[in-house]
This record gives C-alpha cells, structure tokens and sequence, in this order.
C-alpha cells in the first residue's frame, strides 16, 4: 500500500539564512553584528519600539472607549 500523499503545508520549509538561537546576549560575544547592529543596541532598539507600540495601542484603545461613552 502506497503512502498517503503528503500536503505541500507539512513538507519542510528550506532555510536560506542561518539559523541564531542564543540564550542571552553574552552568548553572541563581541563582534557579532546582525543587521549593522551589536546585540546590545538592537536589544535596547526592541525593547524601545515594543514600548512606543504598547503605547499606542493603549492610547487608541483609550480614545476609542471615550468616544464610544
């Protein structure tokens, strides 16, 4: 008996860039840079825009349920 036909949406997906996985920021170690960045300042860069984001959200949902009274 022939195996069932496997679905295009559970082959495997081919990887172009190599794969980081680092535990904290002293794993990397000096000199690593990934996208013109060290580790630090891309996770100072983060952690700022997550928080500007947060922000906004809060803000719209805040306004929206002013408007809505």
């Amino acid at each position: 008996m022939a195996p069932p036909p496997q679905s295009p949406l559970s082959a495997p997906l081919p990887v172009s860039a190599p794969l980081f996985a680092f535990q904290t920021a002293g794993d990397v170690g000096d000199g690593f840079r990934l996208f013109g960045f060290d580790i630090a300042a891309l996770q100072q860069g983060t952690l700022i825009y997550l928080g500007l984001s947060s922000l906004a959200f809060v803000v719209v949902w805040v306004v929206g349920y002013l408007r809505r009274r």
